[in-house]
């Protein structure tokens, strides 16, 4: 939100630079982002006479104007200005001022330069009649700016500027406001903030307001139709109004913040929201059918133009403001085309409303639509504070518009906010905080944000304000003294308790440090990618790595655009956006891992902790590219299913999952519910009967779409159920190195060609068990002297005991693992 420094301190005197202002903030819990100086000094501009005009008689739009600058003869200045007459009081920059210009090509930006004495088509122009843009108060070009007759000639035009309360500098602060701060979205909001951290009275413009009733209640007819949308609609009249361009002080307070001025109406409407955060919406009460206001839902309207001249189509829970006929307003959120005010509107009917926040949040996200109204609407405005408001702005716009305020209001309150009064024990203050904050410090800090304090026998009584709505218990008010008496104002204890052992952290903690560990170790990079997905390709990843049928994925409601629709069903695609990104910057060996959640609809016989959803951690490790880095000593080449296959299983390895089994899935397996596959040629990975997850190749097609040309290889886990085989694993017992010699044999079989060596390992470890410790696979062999259908595939096998093993019983066993190969694989012995 941007804060006009100058503006600001109207309401509190402060005496601070906007540099500090803005570290008092931020030390007070409204955080300032930046500090942004706008405006210029104006040192050598003053206020001159024009005492004659006359024709250039070399240029048709230029005149010569003799100017007295109060200090001798008159000056003569060319000027090009429509308006330019004889006895006007006129800012000029005398030559040699630098002033800060607006590009000549109207692109917004703006040039420094001197003003100097020229001649312009054989004439002499010393000096320069300003228009306000020149002077960088507007972006008004339409003519000279005019001063009144009785400012003196030769007043320095700053000191002009001062005395009517527009300094030509300013400076904007933007906060970035918490949602729990809707109070702060105005200058007096944060101006209440500054009078307890200065000490100084806040000064809040007096107000008459009027009581319900009167003219106003006979001539208009309020009727809410929805009292939980709308609790509160205040309804002003200001006749006869002259809708014009809005004075120079208003449109300095606009634009300073960002805002284009339009015609003072619609600028009183917008400085009242600014001034004091309430919303305030004005219609051109000859457009009010009946002059009737109804807030209600849509019966029948499908579709409504608002005032930026869009069609926008209306969700069924919008919160309508409607005349007797139709609709005129979306509550909270925009007017309507329909009822706008313009420049031949004379009556002016004032909206000053509390909307339900969930429902102007819900409008403005299915209307995709936000408004400085439905920012604040969403976070939830003053409930009393709809009257001050329309107030305010009736009496402005009447002022400024030569109008009259009808006597009198509407004020359809059929639901009065709750008063809150919270006990504030002072010995509670003093345990929180862990200092003394005196209690009468503490209730002038409160009753400066304007919450009521009475002192009680042990307890401070407070009353909070309505526009704290943030504020309900007695943590909150302790939270409230501390920020505004200064965190950095709370000392350090001088001793600080140690517990006696450390802290453990959970299991699932420890695991996911170690596993980041080894995978950095490995070459990997993590990333961290977003949780939402467009739905399409939601839907294409939805089928979970171990091949189980396609789920439902999970929706987001009121999506903020159509690249957040659905929760990601599995990391995969954020993953490969991932490697696209590295790979259109030059990036040719990628390597990522990735830890975080996914998400997919629950089945019937899951029990989730929020009904119909089903969530867990998971792991991902993904390769594409070269297998190594280009050097003098490496011959590159493609990387493949087994250098990913390699760090899994010394990741798994490290983390110490027990009966670790990693098998291809055979053909029917293979056959997932993938239309069309996203991954194949699948290796599971298990621990006894619990799978774990899975490493695959992304299927060409799915790669291609990301742009990737080389394979790109994916192991994907469950981190929660690795994480269970893991501490079922953690434990093991120490074996001392055996102090006899282990026997090492060598085995050839010969299988068919498709034969995966998993299995044929698995089969060998069982059938050699217990003597068998290790199994290796040493050789692979296809061609002279095998059959065209097999291959020949050859493994060590390394036996010991606590005792030293006879060649008998090692004989014993190698028969014993050769015959059950032949049995479960149809593998016979290799002769040659």
């Amino acid at each position: 939100m941007d804060l006009s420094f100058r503006w600001l301190s109207t309401y509190v005197d402060h005496h601070w630079t906007p540099d500090e202002l803005a570290e008092r903030l931020t030390m007070a819990g409204l955080e300032v982002e930046t500090v942004e100086p706008i405006g210029q000094s104006l040192d050598g501009v003053v206020v001159g006479e024009i005492k004659a005009v006359r024709n250039h008689p070399n240029a048709d739009r230029l005149v010569l104007c003799d100017v007295d600058l109060g200090n001798g003869e008159p000056s003569q200045i060319a000027c090009g200005a429509p308006n330019v007459a004889e006895g006007q009081h006129v800012p000029v920059a005398t030559v040699g001022t630098t002033l800060s210009l607006p590009d000549p090509d109207g692109s917004g930006g703006r040039q420094e330069r001197i003003v100097e004495a020229r001649e312009l088509r054989g004439e002499a122009s010393n000096g320069m009649i300003c228009a306000e843009d020149e002077l960088g108060l507007s972006d008004d070009h339409s003519g000279i700016m005019v001063l009144d007759e009785e400012v003196p000639v030769g007043t320095p035009f700053p000191d002009y500027l001062a005395e009517h309360n527009l300094p030509a500098t300013d400076a904007v602060l933007d906060i970035e406001l918490t949602p729990n701060r809707p109070d702060a979205a105005s200058h007096l909001g944060v101006a209440r903030d500054v009078s307890a951290l200065a000490d100084s009275e806040l000064q809040v413009p007096v107000v008459d307001t009027p009581a319900p009733g009167g003219t106003a209640a006979e001539e208009i007819t309020v009727d809410i139709r929805d009292e939980a949308g709308c609790p509160r609609y205040v309804a002003l009249v200001v006749r006869d109004v002259d809708v014009g361009p809005s004075p120079l002080w208003l449109r300095r307070r606009l634009t300073a913040i960002g805002l284009q001025p339009r015609n003072h109406v619609v600028d009183v409407t917008n400085f009242v929201l600014h001034e004091c955060g309430q919303p305030l919406h004005a219609f051109d009460l000859d457009t009010i059918a009946d002059d009737t206001i109804v807030v209600r839902r849509p019966d029948d309207e499908t579709s409504f133009t608002t005032l930026d001249d869009q069609e926008r189509d209306l969700p069924e829970d919008t919160l309508l403001i409607c005349d007797a006929e139709a609709p005129v307003a979306v509550a909270g959120v925009m007017g309507g085309a329909n009822s706008e005010v313009s420049a031949d509107t004379t009556d002016v009917l004032i909206e000053s409303a509390y909307f339900d926040p969930s429902t102007i949040r819900r409008t403005a996200k299915a209307l995709d639509l936000q408004t400085d109204s439905s920012y604040r609407f969403e976070r939830g405005v003053d409930r009393d504070g709809q009257v001050w408001a329309a107030a305010r702005a009736a009496r402005l716009i009447a002022k400024l518009g030569a109008g009259t305020v009808v006597p009198g209001m509407v004020d359809e309150h059929p639901t009065p906010p709750p008063t809150k009064t919270i006990a504030l024990r002072p010995d509670r203050l003093t345990q929180v905080l862990g200092t003394d904050v005196p209690t009468p410090e503490a209730t002038r800090l409160l009753d400066a944000i304007g919450v009521d304090v009475e002192a009680g026998a042990d307890a401070l009584h407070c009353t909070v304000p309505t526009w704290r709505p943030d504020v309900s218990i007695e943590e909150d008010l302790i939270e409230e003294v501390a920020r505004l008496h200064g965190y950095d104002q709370i000392p350090e204890p001088e001793r600080v308790p140690v517990p006696s052992r450390t802290p453990r952290q959970p299991p699932e903690e420890t695991l996911e440090r170690q596993a980041r560990s080894l995978l950095k170790g490995l070459g990997y990079r993590e990333i961290y990618t977003n949780s939402m997905l467009r739905e399409d390709r939601a839907e294409r990843f939805s089928v979970p790595p171990t091949g189980d049928d396609r789920a439902r994925v999970v929706e987001t409601k009121n999506p903020i655009s159509e690249e957040m629709a659905a929760l990601r069903p599995r990391l995969l695609p954020g993953a490969l956006e991932v490697m696209q990104h590295n790979r259109n910057h030059g990036q040719e060996a990628l390597r990522v891992f990735e830890f975080g959640r996914v998400f997919r609809r629950a089945t019937e016989d899951e029990a989730p902790i929020v009904p119909g959803y089903s969530e867990h951690p998971a792991l991902l490790v993904a390769l594409s590219g070269p297998h190594a880095p280009t050097g003098w000593d490496t011959e590159p080449r493609t990387a493949d299913l087994f250098d990913l296959k390699g760090p899994v299983e010394a990741l798994l390895e490290d983390l110490r999952v027990p009966d670790l089994r990693l098998s291809p899935r055979n053909g029917a397996a293979a056959a997932t519910n993938e239309t069309p596959p996203v991954t194949q040629h699948h290796i599971d990975i298990t621990t006894g009967d619990t799978a774990l997850g899975t490493i695959a190749r992304v299927h060409g097609d799915v790669a291609a779409d990301f742009d990737l040309d080389t394979p790109v290889f994916v192991a994907e886990f469950n981190w929660a159920t690795l994480v269970a085989a893991a501490r079922a694993g953690r434990h093991r017992d120490y074996e001392p190195v055996s102090r006899v010699p282990v026997v090492d044999r060598d085995l050839a079989v010969l299988v068919h060609a498709n034969q995966p060596v998993g299995p044929l390992q698995n089969t060998i470890r069982e059938a050699g068990a217990p003597l068998l410790h290790r199994v290796d696979v040493f050789d692979v062999y296809a061609g002279e002297g095998i059959d065209e259908d097999a291959k020949s595939v050859a493994f060590t096998l390394r036996f010991g005991a606590d005792r030293t093993l006879t060649d008998e019983e090692v004989d014993a066993q190698v028969d014993t693992i050769v015959e059950r190969l032949k049995e479960d694989h149809g593998a016979r012995l290799r002769q040659q």
